[in-house]
């Protein structure tokens, strides 16, 4: 099978990234997209993070009517911090029987060259794009640099996805949640049920 790998911390799992995982296997070749729970991110502090298990946890109920989306933690065994070229390397050793692509946003598509070994993931692997809405934050830290018109937009290797833009952010539901805000919208309703029944991100 053409397998699509949805990296990401899932801190909490909302309703962006399933719109995201789902539109990919209803609008590319791929048969299934793997959201790959992160338990380390190179580039973020893992302060704020749940604990593995619970963002895992998260995942598996917010997709488990959805036989074409799978929830991964291949890289909970893995050397930390994860890098996507070595996860990429011990998913295909463990499963030769599919192909796996990248599934990224395009904020990310941005920095890819800064990523570790990105010539050797070009080299195996496709890439899946989605559009993305930068945060304030995110804008004021951009490089003038990254204004310029990206390298990798045509290359044969990446398939730029007319996916829907998603403004939805988890470091926003986290910040409402502790507000007390309501953000049953913003999750879907097993995901909204457990956060709430766990107290998750109150404090």
């Amino acid at each position: 099978m053409k397998i699509g790998l949805y990296f990401g911390t899932y801190n909490p799992i909302h309703v962006g990234h399933l719109i995201i995982a789902n539109h990919m296997v209803d609008y590319t070749k791929l048969d299934q997209v793997w959201l790959v729970v992160s338990p380390q991110n190179p580039l973020k502090s893992k302060a704020s993070l749940l604990a593995d298990y619970h963002r895992l946890a998260l995942v598996r109920i917010a997709i488990e009517n959805n036989s074409n989306l799978k929830a991964s933690n291949i890289e909970f065994d893995l050397p930390k911090p994860s890098y996507t070229v070595d996860t990429l390397t011990y998913i295909q050793e463990k499963h030769p029987e599919h192909s796996f692509s990248l599934i990224m946003g395009e904020d990310n598509l941005r920095t890819f060259h800064k990523w570790k070994n990105y010539e050797e993931i070009l080299k195996n692997h496709s890439i899946y794009v989605y559009p993305r809405a930068l945060t304030e934050q995110e804008r004021a830290e951009q490089s003038p640099t990254d204004n310029t018109e990206n390298p990798f937009i045509n290359h044969t290797k990446i398939t730029m996805c007319d996916a829907p833009v998603m403004k939805v952010s988890a470091s926003f539901i986290r910040k409402a949640i502790k507000e007390k805000k309501d953000v049953q919208y913003l999750l879907s309703e097993p995901v909204f049920r457990y956060v709430k029944e766990m107290h998750f991100y109150e404090k």
